[in-house]
């Protein structure tokens, strides 16, 4: 794999995880959360990319939380990648908006919905950034190949692909693991966001809902089928979380989950 800044325990056989909340709330909530995911991805050395998004353009309604601020968002998200010494990954949604979160950020995330957009997929590309890119919900794990192209004729060979899971119906997802390795042949790592795999989108309230007692479920299932990484959304209390609640896996049920996907991994290697 590529090296991405700041990412250790990249001599590990494990997996590697993103993880963090779904948005920046504040300085306060993103250390808490960064410290101890530090904590847990040392100890069990899990080489570990902080998440978090500065914006949320994607809500289901206009009075739903976006964000605190771009600058002030990406400024913290900056703070938490010197303060524990990790890479960090936000979400972009223009091609605008590239070369400003590459000031601050070591991967550049295209959201699902975006994954066709050529001319953000070339500018984050440009920046030079690792680029993960989401599959969208409507389309197959080998449909990515060409997201894949267009980033490495763009000229930048730092390429992630992540499953989120595919549309069922009008209100429900789910997971295609053959996803996994028809991703897997493009020649880049793969990762299964597991949470975001478990929301119900579309509810009559406007607000997304979820299923996370199956967290562990795609998690131990996306292991078994070779996933190089994990894509995990965590909040000390989904419950009060501003974005995704529904669907995230509370910061203290985290550490369990990984000593057991490491059994897992090696079992399968």
């Amino acid at each position: 794999m590529f090296e991405i800044p700041k990412l250790k325990h990249t001599d590990s056989r494990n997996f590697f995880l993103m993880a963090g909340p779904c948005a920046i709330e504040g300085e306060e909530m993103a250390m808490q959360i960064a410290e101890r995911l530090k904590d847990i991805t040392d100890r069990l050395q899990i080489p570990w990319i902080f998440k978090g998004s500065y914006r949320k353009a994607n809500r289901s309604r206009l009075d739903s939380f976006t964000g605190i601020g771009d600058e002030k968002a990406l400024r913290i998200l900056q703070k938490v990648s010197q303060a524990f010494d990790v890479p960090t990954v936000t979400d972009i949604h223009e091609a605008n908006e590239a070369a400003m979160a590459a000031e601050y950020v070591d991967v550049l995330q295209i959201p699902a919905f975006l994954c066709r957009q050529t001319d953000l997929l070339v500018a984050a590309a440009k920046t030079g950034k690792v680029v993960n890119i989401k599959k969208g919900q409507f389309l197959s794990g080998e449909a990515m190949r060409f997201a894949v192209d267009k980033v490495r004729e763009s000229g930048n060979e730092k390429v992630i692909l992540t499953d989120r899971g595919n549309s069922f119906g009008y209100s429900d997802l789910v997971v295609d693991f053959r996803n996994l390795p028809e991703m897997q042949a493009t020649g880049v790592p793969v990762v299964m966001d597991v949470t975001h795999s478990l929301q119900q989108p579309n509810q009559s309230s406007g607000v997304t809902g979820g299923k996370p007692a199956l967290i562990e479920t795609i998690a131990k299932a996306a292991i078994a089928v070779g996933a190089d990484g994990l894509f995990i959304e965590t909040h000390p209390q989904p419950s009060i979380a501003k974005s995704d609640g529904a669907n995230m896996l509370p910061l203290d049920q985290l550490e369990a989950l990984m000593q057991k996907l490491i059994r897992i991994r090696q079992a399968v290697s």
